[in-house]
């Protein structure tokens, strides 16, 4: 008899409510699984720095704070390190002009299910005006903003009306709101059956993503949109394909829809899974193209695109021995479940889940060498202003 965990299926519309990315400090969470997502933050550097040099100072006695939102923080110091970098390059523009820069104000953002804890516990202390402490804490790593966690989607509102100078969401907006409805619908004709993801699926079911993607990012847009200061800038990055057809989906593609394929199809043919329960899994990714996020933008209306490019990321996994077959493997199940593991878990209950990504590590060190070649990640970087 097939084994389904305790858990069952969640509701689409509460994807929101239980969605994150793995917290703790442990193996497999985001916090030791995000050097690759690090490394790519860097490589992006100059393009952020060129978002916040097209950026319009506020007039000297609008503002007493500086605002700055970071949406999709997740709970690793990745968005932390660039919060530091922003913070400091607005500082220099204003140093520039000879002005004297105002108080920041940073809001991390992410679905309250997100390990906020975690991330907090990351947050250095606070520079302090006060000499004694100052001298207390020299050797000590300290920041120059106030920092609040703001949960919530950013597929709705998360701020008051002309509020935010930068927007920054860097590795987020690939994330669907939900599974489009007709995916797991068993009478709808994009219905995914047999796959967990949409690499190499049906057009039907590539255009129900598509559909998902494009209302999502509207939605985005328009809430941003009522949000943003006037003059203010956003810096946008996530994952993008090259290829024009969208059943190609890249790295995510091979990442989801190789040996994590087929790490559910070994439970189901191992009698640990029903079938039904593994064609109602699909993970909520869609990596655009150019073109399509274009078209969304210009679309709505409230954005001019100031910037966007496809940029080869690299690839998902960091190893110290490149050789070594076992670590390979090891990282990328470690890597997928960073990032699908709480759906999974809720999903099919924590111990089949185990079992699902011990078979993903097995499956994948027979093919270590190809995945070190061929597993590499490409995004779409964009820079905007309001219209």
């Amino acid at each position: 008899m097939a084994l389904n965990g305790d858990s069952v299926v969640v509701p689409q519309m509460k994807l929101e409510r239980m969605f994150s990315m793995r917290g703790g400090k442990g193996e497999g969470s985001y916090v030791k699984n995000s050097q690759a997502q690090a490394r790519h933050a860097r490589s992006l550097l100059h393009f952020l720095k060129e978002t916040l040099n097209s950026m319009q100072l506020p007039p000297s006695s609008a503002d007493t704070s500086f605002t700055i939102a970071d949406l999709g923080c997740s709970c690793g110091p990745n968005a932390l390190f660039n919060m530091d970098i922003i913070v400091k390059h607005v500082t220099e523009i204003y140093d520039a002009v000879g002005r004297e820069a105002p108080e920041f104000l940073v809001y991390l953002s992410d679905l309250p299910s997100n390990d906020f804890n975690t991330l907090f516990q990351l947050l250095p202390p606070l520079t302090s005006n006060s000499p004694e402490e100052s001298l207390a804490a020299i050797d000590e790593q300290q920041r120059s903003y106030y920092a609040a966690g703001v949960p919530g989607s950013f597929f709705g509102r998360l701020f008051p009306a002309r509020s935010i100078h930068v927007f920054h969401s860097t590795f987020s907006l690939h994330w669907l709101s939900q599974v489009p409805a007709r995916v797991t619908d068993k009478q709808s004709a994009a219905h995914n059956k047999g796959r967990i993801f949409i690499h190499g699926a049906p057009k039907c079911t590539t255009d129900a993503y598509r559909d998902q993607f494009k209302a999502d990012l509207t939605g985005f847009l328009q809430c941003r949109a009522k949000e943003m200061k006037d003059g203010g800038v956003m810096f946008l990055a996530f994952l993008g394909r090259t290829s024009v057809d969208p059943t190609d989906q890249g790295g995510p593609g091979i990442l989801f829809g190789t040996h994590f394929q087929d790490a559910w199809d070994d439970l189901v043919q191992e009698g640990l899974l029903e079938s039904e329960k593994r064609d109602s899994f699909n993970i909520p990714v869609y990596a655009a193209s150019l073109q399509e996020f274009r078209e969304v933008v210009e679309a709505n209306g409230s954005f001019a695109i100031n910037k966007l490019e496809v940029v080869k990321g690299g690839s998902p996994l960091v190893v110290s021995h490149p050789e070594d077959a076992a670590e390979i493997s090891r990282a990328l199940a470690n890597s997928c479940r960073s990032v699908s593991g709480v759906l999974v878990d809720e999903h099919i209950g924590e111990e089949l889940s185990e079992e699902l990504f011990i078979r993903v590590e097995r499956r994948a060190v027979k093919h270590a060498k190809e995945l070190m070649e061929q597993l590499q990640f490409f995004h779409i970087v964009a820079s905007l202003s309001l219209a």
